[in-house]
């Protein structure tokens, strides 16, 4: 695949020491620098002049089969967006991640910090995903499911279209001095976009905080949230910068997958793609010449309307190679096969693809490292649904007391000291009982009775065990201590009891 990379401007070193200058000798004169080819793709980016300036992009409105499907999907995640923080699994939101109280649920199971481990290979199984789908099908997260692509393309993208025209209407706008006209379309496109931003912000506070803490937020008077109400304005500007005016800087600036593509994909990676064979040399169509006479002059199926240029949200020509700024959102495709459709040549001059299908002809095939992702991958996952499987709503720790030493009691039996701890990960109120399974004759005694652990909460108690001489194992003896809720056993405690000859721990 070919990367667009800038050229930095340095010539690579000789290796050999600087000439030593005498106290009267003129310094060196500078290296001159690189000057750049701005015929060159990879020596300049297409959203910046000569002088460093940025350059408005004015994509034009695509139309066709992939981005009718690129609107349904987009429907079908807004749709998901808007309606996430009502759906309800047993009580539980669907999606809810309150950092501020360390409380995460996801599609209603409850993760608290104890949980931990598992987001993070949870975590670490996503990443490993999102290479193995970029090896496989390049950027296709970038131009289906990402969240920036998704609310820019098809949010605030149809607005502008819809308030201000297609990308020809808008740059002749902007370049016509201020009219009442002017002054009224961008105020209200404007002000759609700061709104639409603010609203989006109060939804993303729904998934942190819930939609019944946030009914009340809102409900309530808003002097008593000075400071909330303020932050949510101060992110609904920056939501509103980045769609106003940062736009595909966000991807091509900011984002880092985008930078990661040059050692995610080799050749048999899936991306959208220009048929370089089938298309070069370029050349404007005629009706007057004969199909066989314009092969026959070594002109190939690209037409050079440059649509596919027009349309692309990042200014870049697909012709030149995959690019990092390329986020695979098919306009350029779609366009293309329209003038196809209009010149009468095949449709897919530029089309989902791979280097090796393009250059050899080769289908898709399975790399050695595309299996290792896969194994790797599928253990992580195995892993993950072990520990999903096999988590505990009850978590309970059972340690020794620190500093202290057995005693013996007035029976004659041996007693030792413990700190339990219970945390309660689920949203009702849990009665536990302990039972030493190990040691029938034990006799275990938790202060103030059995326990009631609140719901989302932990409680910690004392507890004394007691155990017969005769029944000792020597200065440490193992025991198993089981959990239990009512007659259900919940859980399985290990730990040591001290005896006569024992040290101080």
């Amino acid at each position: 695949m070919t990367t667009s990379l800038p050229h930095t401007g340095r010539e690579p070193s000789t290796g050999s020491s600087p000439e030593p200058r005498t106290p009267n000798s003129e310094p060196p004169s500078p290296a001159p620098l690189h000057q750049p080819d701005w015929s060159d793709f990879r020596d300049h980016i297409p959203t910046a002049d000569r002088e460093g300036r940025r350059l408005w992009i004015y994509p034009r409105k695509p139309k066709g089969r992939l981005t009718t499907a690129r609107n349904i999907v987009n429907a079908i995640l807004l749709l998901i967006l808007f309606a996430g923080p009502f759906i309800r699994i047993d009580g539980l939101p669907l999606l809810q991640m309150d950092i501020l109280n360390r409380k995460f649920v996801i599609f209603g199971q409850i993760f608290w910090p104890q949980d931990l481990f598992i987001l993070a290979i949870a975590m670490v199984a996503g990443l490993i995903m999102i290479v193995l789908f970029t090896a496989v099908y390049g950027r296709l997260w970038c131009g289906w499911l990402c969240p920036q692509t998704v609310l820019m393309e098809g949010v605030f993208r149809k607005i502008e279209y819809w308030i201000e025209g297609d990308a020809y209407d808008q740059r002749q706008r902007d370049k016509a001095p201020w009219t009442g006209d002017k002054i009224a379309r961008k105020t209200l496109k404007h002000a759609v976009f700061f709104s639409l931003s603010f609203i989006i912000g109060n939804w993303l506070l729904m998934y942190i905080i819930g939609s019944e803490a946030w009914v009340a937020l809102v409900t309530d008077d808003p002097r008593h949230h000075v400071a909330g109400l303020t932050a949510m304005v101060l992110f609904s500007l920056l939501f509103y910068g980045i769609f106003a005016r940062f736009r595909e800087q966000a991807c091509t600036f900011i984002c880092p997958y985008g930078r990661f593509q040059s050692v995610l994909l080799d050749e048999n990676s899936i991306v959208v793609a220009y048929d370089n064979k089938r298309g070069e040399k370029r050349a404007h169509f005629l009706r007057s010449q004969p199909l066989d006479q314009r092969q026959a002059e070594g002109k190939g199926d690209c037409v050079d309307c440059k649509l596919c240029v027009q349309v692309c949200p990042t200014g870049i020509d697909i012709r030149n190679g995959t690019q990092m700024e390329c986020v695979n959102c098919t306009a350029c495709i779609d366009a293309c096969n329209g003038v196809m459709d209009r010149v009468g040549f095949p449709r897919g001059l530029i089309r989902y693809a791979s280097e090796a299908n393009i250059q050899k002809g080769e289908r898709f095939r399975i790399t050695p490292r595309l299996v290792i992702y896969t194994v790797v991958l599928l253990a992580l996952t195995g892993l993950l649904a072990y520990l999903l499987v096999s988590r505990s709503d009850i978590e309970t720790t059972l340690l020794r007391s620190p500093g202290t030493l057995y005693q013996t009691m007035p029976n004659g039996d041996i007693g030792n000291l413990y700190l339990m701890k219970v945390f309660n990960k689920t949203t009702h109120d849990v009665p536990m009982r302990l039972l030493v399974e190990s040691h029938p004759a034990a006799r275990l005694t938790i202060a103030g009775g059995d326990l009631l652990v609140p719901a989302e909460q932990m409680k910690q108690s004392a507890v004394i065990v007691q155990l017969p001489p005769d029944v000792l194992a020597g200065a440490s003896t193992p025991m198993v201590i089981g959990v239990y809720s009512g007659d259900k056993r919940i859980g399985k405690l290990k730990t040591r009891f001290m005896g006569p000859g024992a040290s101080q721990p």
